[in-house]
């Protein structure tokens, strides 16, 4: 009898991008164009790939991003290159990602849980919202979310709902105030030099046919409907669902004078990757048997079973894993890297850090 599993094991390992977000103090003019000086010296991102990874084809269009900050906020701009460059919606929280899109999705804490994703088309039409939790863990939309005080702008270099070789580019910007992010941050505050968020964005590109002198959805000829949209991110997930949190890239806040420090992704967080394989794994268990093990060593022979890359069906053999498990969820733990506090993974997604 073959098996709909919830929870997807990822088809990648734990390489999300590490970015070093520049503290500046330029004067800022929003106007969606990233050729300006407040963005000479930030450096872009890598090109975004597909979200399942290196399994699927280069995107047809490149899509990079840059991070700026200050003390009062956080700086996003996009640069989307290609020709086809439409939008049709102007309504404040429509489903946005029904346009092509650019979204954005911040998790400060790390936990994998409580974050923000926020969405806006050429139009400047925008989306903003909070997950309770990843869809998959059960979370719920807060579309009532706002974020207060948020700016953003486009700009198109070449013209909207138009076809034609003038189209070259959109791109945006956008202006997040930390005092709209910090209620999901450690300690709620906003960020220092050396701390980190976890980030990521995506492009939604539909495609399309240009008939009549208009872009129209392509449509497929079996059901009559829209074609599945492209979906290219900056950070993998190796599944087509972005809401994989603990994937998404980590941009470290530099200080003034840090520009050029290295920083790397800290021990802990590799560590809280090994107990999240065990979840996958607990998940897939339980669709297949109806409640959870409450064996490590079953957990360890369904990763190897199930898991799709090859670097993630085995665990690190230096971490004293446990498993806790109650009729009704589970718990799984580690030490973390200090020794002196505890690592935690619960049924519900949320990671945490305990003292030992």
């Amino acid at each position: 009898m073959s098996v709909s599993y919830r929870i997807p094991i990822p088809a990648v390992d734990f390489r999300p991008p590490v970015y070093v977000c520049r503290y500046n103090e330029k004067p800022f003019v929003l106007d969606g164009n990233l050729d300006k000086d407040f963005w000479k010296e930030i450096p872009f991102t890598e090109d975004f790939p597909d979200i399942e990874g290196d399994i699927r084809p280069v995107p047809r269009f490149r899509t990079r991003a840059k991070l700026a900050w200050d003390n009062e906020n956080l700086y996003i701009g996009a640069l989307l290159e290609g020709d086809e460059i439409w939008a049709h919606l102007l309504e404040h929280d429509s489903v946005i990602f029904n346009d092509n899109d650019f979204e954005i999705f911040i998790d400060p804490d790390s936990d994998t849980q409580a974050y923000y994703e926020f969405e806006m088309n050429a139009l400047n039409t925008t989306w903003d919202l909070l997950l309770t939790k990843a869809y998959r863990d059960n979370g719920k939309p807060v579309n009532g979310f706002e974020f207060h005080g948020m700016r953003t702008a486009v700009h198109i270099d070449g013209a909207l709902n138009q076809p034609g070789p003038q189209n070259r580019s959109w791109s945006v910007e956008v202006v997040l105030p930390f005092a709209a992010l910090k209620e999901c941050a450690a300690e709620n505050r906003a960020p220092v030099s050396g701390e980190y968020y976890r980030v990521n964005f995506s492009r939604v590109q539909w495609k399309v046919d240009v008939e009549e002198g208009a872009f129209r959805k392509r449509l497929s000829p079996e059901t009559g409907r829209p074609l599945p949209e492209d979906n290219w991110v900056w950070a993998p997930t190796g599944v087509i669902n972005i809401h994989y949190p603990e994937l998404w890239a980590f941009v470290f806040f530099a200080g003034k004078g840090q520009e050029s420090e290295s920083f790397s992704i800290p021990e802990d967080e590799y560590r809280k990757w090994e107990l999240r394989k065990l979840y996958y794994a607990q998940q897939a268990y339980l669709d297949e048997n109806g409640h959870y093990a409450d064996s490590l060593e079953v957990l360890k022979e369904t990763l190897a079973r199930l898991s799709p890359c090859q670097a993630n069906k085995t665990l690190r053999e230096d971490l004293a894993c446990r498993l806790d498990t109650t009729p009704h969820g589970f718990e799984i733990t580690c030490p973390a890297a200090d020794g002196k506090n505890v690592l935690a993974l619960f049924s519900d997604g949320r990671t945490a850090v305990f003292p030992a």
